[in-house]
């Protein structure tokens, strides 16, 4: 049943492409856009207008284009200098963008920020799609690609939707060198939980909080959802499952670890609707 969507999906790269090729830069000449964002700058990419760009941010990994250009920090750690010193007009900024005195003094100094909302559905990210559009100019170009996102979107969910089984699923993150964390509401994971057919195993609090051994058992997910990189930190899917708090969960007895790449999976990008494919075809193998 996912093939038929897939099939879908590359009908939907091929008039992506299409538009690429029919549409020139906008002001190409004149704009330097720094794009903050793993997202954003991957907006940018589907709008076409990678030329204008000057500089990105550390998570600004895809396309793998991107990586070229000069990087101004981590996406939540910037500096008003770093910005500034890439003499940009434009700065696009994801929703997690910070600190914000860091924004307030580089648009105190004449450069102009578009900031995007918070968002985990679909139509969000659609309006984020548009409102990159209209700061570059594109606002054509951005209604075609938004259209084309919410089309591959329906494709999916309606596969989705025929799914028998809601498995309980939980995300954990390893951060950096902080805590291991867990998902609770709210959240880019708990969204995409939900969209592939799943159910969040922790619903008692909103956002991300520190691991908990015993609330982990307790919340007994039948899927341990992880990043590439949490996985590759804790050493591999044996060491997961070789935690005291996982060991005698129904995840760990059936070997059911999921990973994806982490811009991949909570990115809400315009690759919204492959990640939700890929995890539901992942959370649900029966179907």
């Amino acid at each position: 049943m996912w093939n038929w969507c897939k099939t879908s999906f590359r009908r939907s790269a091929i008039a992506l492409s299409a538009l690429f090729l029919l549409t020139s830069p906008a002001h190409a000449e004149d704009a330097r856009i720094v794009s903050v964002g793993g997202s954003t700058t991957e907006i940018v990419y589907a709008l076409g207008a990678e030329s204008e760009l000057v500089g990105v941010d550390s998570t600004s990994l895809y396309p793998k284009a991107a990586s070229e250009f000069p990087d101004v920090g981590y996406v939540r750690q910037l500096s008003a200098e770093g910005l500034l010193s890439l003499r940009p007009t434009l700065i696009l900024a994801g929703a997690e963008a910070g600190p914000e005195a860091a924004l307030t003094q580089t648009e105190a100094a004449g450069v102009r920020i578009v900031k995007l909302d918070e968002g985990y559905t679909p139509g969000e990210v659609a309006e984020h799609i548009e409102t990159v559009g209209a700061a570059l100019g594109r606002e054509e170009k951005a209604a075609e690609v938004a259209d084309i996102f919410l089309a591959d979107v329906k494709a999916v969910l309606a596969e989705v939707a025929k799914v028998k089984t809601h498995p309980r699923v939980l995300f954990m993150l390893q951060a950096g060198r902080g805590p291991m964390l867990v998902s609770g509401k709210h959240t880019a994971a708990s969204a995409m939980i939900e969209l592939a057919g799943g159910v969040n195993a922790v619903s008692e609090f909103s956002g991300y909080k520190p691991f908990s051994p015993e609330a982990a058992t307790l919340a007994a997910p039948d899927v341990i959802l992880m990043t590439n990189e949490t996985v590759e930190a804790l050493g591999g899917a044996d060491a997961v499952f070789s935690q005291a708090a996982l060991a005698p969960t129904p995840a760990a007895q059936n070997g059911n670890l999921v990973s994806m790449d982490a811009l991949y999976l909570a990115g809400f990008g315009p690759r919204l609707a492959h990640a939700i494919h890929d995890l539901a075809e992942k959370l649900h193998p029966e179907h």
